[in-house]
């Protein structure tokens, strides 16, 4: 019997040799492993376990899973990483910029592969290890929003939350802790995003426009989280 304490991973993937090899491997390094082979069982298996992260193959028969991962994303905010056969580099792109928390290709890499579900995890708040701002605030104010870090949650004046994904908000409360200091992208990947800089990875730029979307007045011309040409951003909301 499985501890309830190893964290349950959901494997989404229509290839059923590949669930049993990523069942196998992973249950034997501390996690519960489910699968789904579909879009539709991915919604049975989450409305019946607690899931703490999703391995989501893009090319599934019927509901592909760019499709169920923005469906996926309007009401559940459980961290997902995408595979995708090698060389989709727009599929990547789009899945970051609906709110997947890393991508891998396939064939795929199980140590990768173990390493990033442990760095999403890491990232991923929880109410047993909740986020504490270095200068001991629970929550930080900025332009008409809060940034509450023990709910890892983004608030409007109104008290309307704003949906942010696990990476969001740890984007959002590195920026806040460092108000005013510009960050590069080398420093940003390796403080919220548990990996170092790839001169060609676009992951931050998409994520941060993801971000703007959601926080700025106007996105195209962004006044809370400002681009420093040739280095990186800053966060500035005064």
């Amino acid at each position: 019997m499985t501890d309830t304490s190893d964290p349950t991973i959901l494997v989404c993937d229509d290839e059923t040799d590949l669930c049993e090899m990523l069942g196998e491997y992973l249950g034997k390094r501390g996690f519960a492993v489910i699968s789904a082979h579909d879009a539709v069982q991915m919604r049975e298996r989450l409305s019946e376990a607690d899931v703490d992260l999703i391995l989501l193959d893009v090319n599934m028969p019927g509901e592909d899973g760019l499709t169920a991962l923005r469906t996926l994303r309007v009401e559940d905010r459980t961290p997902v990483i995408m595979l995708t056969a090698a060389g989709e580099t727009i599929d990547r792109i789009v899945g970051l910029e609906m709110g997947a928390d890393d991508y891998l290709g396939k064939p795929v890499d199980l140590r990768e592969l173990e390493a990033r579900i442990k760095a999403v995890l890491r990232r991923a708040p929880t109410q047993a290890e909740a986020p504490v701002a270095e200068n001991g605030r629970t929550s930080v104010p900025f332009g008409t929003f809060t940034l509450d870090f023990d709910a890892a949650k983004l608030f409007r004046e109104s008290g309307e939350e704003v949906p942010l994904t696990a990476m969001e908000f740890r984007l959002l409360k590195l920026f806040a802790e460092n108000r005013s200091r510009v960050l590069n992208r080398d420093q940003i990947l390796e403080q919220a995003h548990d990996r170092s800089w790839d001169p060609f990875d676009r992951s931050i730029d998409i994520r941060i426009s993801r971000l703007r979307r959601k926080i700025e007045a106007n996105p195209q011309k962004p006044s809370l989280i400002r681009t420093v040409r040739g280095i990186g951003y800053v966060f500035d909301p005064e």
